[in-house]
């Protein structure tokens, strides 16, 4: 008994005089831990998306960001636009050559490059500057169509309203609004 005493009498001897490492005062190193940072802030899922629609600014072809609560869906996307500048973008003398509509016109894509837009009781064509602003909204708010190869499958849209059709090219349109510094209006993006 007296040999298991004088073992674990001998333990706790080693367990308190530690290691063989010797001691040492405190070491100043900056700021204490603080934690693993977290995610990254993601965007608020209840917060709609920003599309970018086309108005003319002094005659320029400009996007403006707006909200829109189903930005997957060509047609509510085109009734935005059609509904023209609200106040804060008419602030900025934004402007548009669309006719006003009293309903959603219908938006189709065929063909997986090809989308059309039907502007109904519009007897004469639009403008080519109103064939811009509607090109641009569609191209930069539908989703990237794929690209076969050997084939031209440059994306394109076509307007029709009463007995007339007008066809532009996708590639007729500038840059990604991403590219400009985001949207007119924002601050040095």
């Amino acid at each position: 008994m007296r040999r298991g005493a004088g073992l674990c009498a001998v333990a706790l001897f080693m367990g308190l005089t530690g290691c063989g490492v010797p001691t040492s005062d405190v070491i100043e190193a900056g700021a204490p831990a603080s934690g693993m940072p977290g995610p990254a802030p993601t965007a608020d899922p209840t917060e709609p998306a920003a599309v970018p629609l086309f108005f003319l600014t002094d005659g320029e072809l400009t996007a403006y960001p707006r909200p829109a609560t189903d930005a997957a869906d060509l047609a509510s996307v085109v009734r935005l636009l059609l509904e023209g500048p609200n106040e804060k973008e008419r602030v900025t003398s934004a402007t548009t050559d669309l006719p006003r509509l009293t309903g959603a016109p219908p938006v189709t894509v065929t063909d997986g490059v090809t989308t059309t837009v039907t502007l109904p009781d519009t007897p004469t064509p639009v403008s080519r500057e109103a064939l811009l602003q509607l090109t641009c909204t569609v191209h930069y708010a539908a989703a990237p169509f794929p690209r076969p190869s050997g084939e031209d499958r440059t994306p394109r849209l076509h307007v029709t309203g009463t007995g007339w059709m007008m066809t532009s090219p996708t590639s007729a349109c500038p840059a990604q609004p991403s590219a400009w510094g985001l949207f007119h209006g924002d601050e040095g993006g």
